[in-house]
């Protein structure tokens, strides 16, 4: 990953992703973006079969951007799985303490979560006065009113409330988050990952409601696969030098 700013482990088919920036709360610097979508990539292409995302130290899953050096180049939607990167393998996000603003997004989009009794949770946009949007898609997957309450009002939420709404699936003591997840990822380890992919594109492509930001993510996802494309390149070769392009689709 890079500058280890997040750190891949592979154990036994199951892979641990983890925000390795603890000296900064493992706040998400434009640099931390890019390597968990490189870590969210490698996870898709790699023969583990689950993943753990979590952060470093026990103080925080991550306190979301980094206001001095803010997500800009990828964008924050192109590392969340399902919309930057399209994963049918399950992620669980696994939380100790602090998970703010955008990291609350990227919990939003595993498949499953497991807090410990320290974790705070809350979403202080409309307090601080800027917004990606890509948090909308949290009226999709808890209750519409607890939804609106955790998006507009920068309420914190505990480990217990988060639980009680829908926001996680467990509460374990603290020091545990890690073996938490554990047991539902030796279980979706050893799942038929045919049955697993299925269901988790059933789910995101049909079920789920994506907001505003989430489609938007799709369409520019798909817009700089072309940009970035060797195609695009060899149209760009082909028009100077006044011959008939030869694409390959890549």
């Amino acid at each position: 990953m890079s500058d280890n700013l997040v750190t891949y482990e592979s154990k036994d088919n199951i892979a641990f992703i983890t925000i390795n920036r603890p000296d900064k709360l493992n706040a998400l610097s434009n640099g931390v973006v890019v390597a968990i979508r490189e870590a969210m990539i490698e996870y898709r292409d790699s023969d583990d079969r689950c993943a753990i995302v979590s952060g470093a130290g026990d103080r925080a899953f991550s306190v979301g951007a980094d206001l001095k050096d803010p997500p800009r180049d990828p964008d924050l939607w192109e590392c969340m799985p399902g919309v930057g990167v399209d994963i049918d393998k399950p992620l669980i996000a696994s939380v100790s303490g602090y998970c703010v603003g955008g990291a609350y997004v990227l919990v939003q989009f595993c498949d499953l979560a497991v807090a410990s009794e320290s974790a705070d949770f809350f979403y202080p946009e409309a307090q601080i006065g800027f917004c990606g949007g890509l948090i909308a898609g949290c009226a999709a997957r808890i209750p519409y009113k607890i939804a609106m309450e955790f998006m507009l009002t920068g309420k914190h939420f505990d480990a217990q409330r988060a639980y009680e709404v829908g926001m996680v699936n467990k509460v374990v003591p603290n020091g545990q988050h890690i073996e938490g997840a554990m047991e539902y990822a030796e279980v979706l380890r050893d799942s038929a990952p045919l049955v697993v992919g299925a269901l988790k594109r059933f789910v995101r492509n049909t079920v789920i409601p994506r907001g505003p930001s989430e489609q938007a993510g799709l369409a520019h996802r798909d817009l700089l696969a072309i940009r970035r494309s060797e195609d695009q390149q060899e149209g760009g070769r082909a028009f100077r030098e006044k011959r008939k392009p030869t694409f390959t689709g890549r």
